[in-house]
């Protein structure tokens, strides 16, 4: 938990996006319908557009915060409300000021653009709120709980990615795969999704990927596809934790996209009993400092492990094959 050495508004900040735009050069503005906004997954896809081209977008925001931030008498003067878009893949980070609908209201209104050539692929908005406190002025008082994500790519408004998953020959695949010919699979959680590049040429590896039912090749399959996944829930969770941003004063925060999904969904297991602020915080220390990485460990697989079922699927599949054992026996 942060401490800030001045008051704060207590209180929900509310974020929304109430509509977006895209423009391409010497063509109409296209208004996107409300199928490229979902406000319970709190994503825009301004993937949907049929403006391919398009190289500037209009969102229009409105946000809701506290009463008590332009109440007389509070410790705060000067408040302004700013919608945030950032990117930190492409280190942009754009602000828009927000009005109030009438003088000293709760709710405020405006609209941020973004160029699309800022944003990689997704970026995060928020909502801050701003004051001039003991004299200072500039202090942010107040953040949304909740960011939007804006995705200039997909068409379809999600905060979920998946993994992305390649079937190919190593031996005659991209340079980087030719010294793995041996491995039947390999995680890379380097680009923008993870993704498992599935060793084809890895003998008997197209089968068993093709094996259903509950026979022998459908359990190692099962068992298999587990084990994949617990792969990439160690691979990625490394690779967050190893790309984090750090604050002036050593604190970690949590980075955006799927990094911090994998962050969030994992450290409770890794370091139960902790906020993820704090969880976070463990982690990291442990990692920069010259202690407890190694001790470590047997959480982050115990956390992968539980993700990706593994414990479930080797008993099905301990079973299943005792029973295919006794079936032969009889």
């Amino acid at each position: 938990m942060k401490v800030f050495p001045y008051p704060r508004l207590r209180g929900t900040v509310s974020l929304r996006v109430d509509a977006a735009s895209v423009k391409a050069p010497e063509q109409p503005r296209e208004r996107l319908d409300s199928r490229a906004r979902s406000v319970i997954e709190r994503a825009v896809a301004l993937g949907l557009a049929e403006t391919e081209d398009w190289e500037s977008a209009t969102l229009a925001i409105s946000a809701t915060i506290p009463s008590k931030a332009t109440e007389p008498g509070g410790p705060w003067s000067d408040v302004v409300v700013a919608a945030v878009l950032a990117d930190r893949t492409t280190n942009m980070r754009v602000t828009s000021r927000l009005a109030p609908e009438v003088e000293g209201g709760r709710e405020w209104r405006g609209e941020l653009q973004v160029l699309r050539a800022d944003v990689f692929d997704r970026a995060s908005l928020t909502v801050q709120v701003v004051a001039t406190v003991d004299g200072v002025p500039g202090r942010i008082i107040a953040e949304a709980a909740d960011e939007w994500i804006v995705d200039v790519r997909s068409d379809t408004p999600t905060r979920e990615q998946s993994f992305d998953i390649k079937e190919v020959g190593f031996a005659k695949g991209p340079s980087w795969l030719r010294s793995f010919t041996d491995a039947p699979w390999i995680v890379n959680a380097s680009g923008t999704l993870p993704t498992v590049h599935i060793n084809t040429d890895f003998e008997g590896m197209t089968d068993v990927l093709g094996a259903e039912g509950r026979g022998p090749e459908g359990l190692v399959n099962e068992l298999m596809v587990s084990q994949m996944a617990a792969d990439v829930w160690i691979a990625v969770f490394h690779s967050a934790i190893g790309d984090l941003e750090i604050e002036d004063d050593g604190t970690p925060l949590f980075p955006n996209g799927w990094q911090g999904e994998v962050l969030r969904e994992m450290l409770p297991d890794v370091v139960p009993d902790r906020t993820l602020e704090d969880a976070l915080r463990e982690v990291h220390r442990r990692r920069v400092g010259a202690t407890g990485w190694t001790e470590l460990q047997p959480r982050i697989q115990y956390a992968a492990m539980r993700r990706a079922e593994v414990p479930r699927v080797l008993s099905e599949t301990v079973r299943g094959l005792d029973k295919l054992k006794r079936e032969d026996e009889a």
